[in-house]
């Protein structure tokens, strides 16, 4: 009866299976690109960092470089002031002053290469960055869609045992069950009826008996033929004792036969045939 019904299930339950299958394999590749793209943004994170630490170091560098040419510039200038005061030899004060503006471009050579790294590590920064957010992007996305496989999953696992359940609905065993339950309710409502009869005979009097064996409902009169019949009844049974008491006295003198003996039945059965 439910064969089609159990083969549509099974149908249903192999492919939900399928899809099962198909998700599980999406879940872990999603984790596991989740988990690679994470130690990414870790060493991203970490050379973005150095990347960082090194621009600050050149930048420190660069000002330090620059400031120690302008003060080596400095001294050369007052060198040459002193010579053309007198208070240094010219000579001597030349001598110094050319060492302390070769030392002046060493410096400024220094800040110029330090110019140069800062520019290169700001493009360098300015790219990590970008690569940085990127991936913190991506992998809010994948965690986003791991969310939503993972629900599907759940609903498609719920789906799976439900049709499952189903599937192994056994249709004789449940018909088998619902016919004996019917046939245990029909025979408590056959012995509730049965002591409903035994209640009313229990309770039933004699005189109900009779207006039963009548016709007579419960509670009502008789009609007024019934109740001239049985007048014309009482007077004739009232005549046949009158009878009985005579014919009891003429007994009493000669020896009773068994044919002259009839009881009170018997007569009425006799008057009532004979009237009809």
């Amino acid at each position: 009866m439910f064969g089609w019904l159990k083969r549509l299930f099974g149908i249903v339950e192999a492919e939900t299976h399928s899809v099962l299958d198909k998700l599980e394999n999406p879940i872990k590749q999603t984790e596991q690109g989740i988990r690679d793209l994470k130690a990414d943004l870790s060493k991203s994170m970490q050379g973005l960092a150095e990347v960082k630490a090194l621009t600050i170091r050149e930048k420190k560098e660069f000002e330090a470089n620059n400031r120690n040419a302008k003060d080596f510039e400095q001294k050369a200038i007052l060198l040459v002031q002193r010579a053309s005061n007198g208070q240094i030899d010219s000579d001597e004060a030349d001598r110094l002053a050319t060492q302390a503006l070769e030392r002046k471009q060493q410096y400024a050579q220094r800040a110029a290469a330090n110019q140069k790294n800062i520019d290169n590590y700001g493009g360098m920064l300015k790219k990590m960055e970008g690569n940085v957010q990127q991936l913190k992007s991506q992998i809010s996305n994948w965690e986003n869609e791991l969310k939503t496989l993972r629900a599907r999953a759940t609903v498609s696992d719920a789906s799976a045992k439900l049709n499952k359940q189903l599937s192994n609905i056994d249709s004789s065993n449940t018909v088998a069950r619902l016919e004996k339950m019917k046939q245990k309710v029909e025979e408590k409502e056959a012995l509730a009826d049965s002591y409903s009869d035994i209640a009313q005979l229990a309770n039933q009097s004699v005189d109900s008996e009779i207006d039963q064996a009548l016709g007579i409902a419960p509670g009502s009169t008789p009609s007024i033929g019934a109740s001239d019949e049985l007048n014309k009844l009482k007077a004739r049974l009232a005549q046949g004792n009158q009878d009985t008491s005579s014919q009891s006295d003429t007994n009493q003198q000669a020896p009773p036969s068994s044919s002259s003996e009839q009881s009170e039945l018997d007569k009425l059965k006799e008057q009532l045939k004979n009237k009809s």
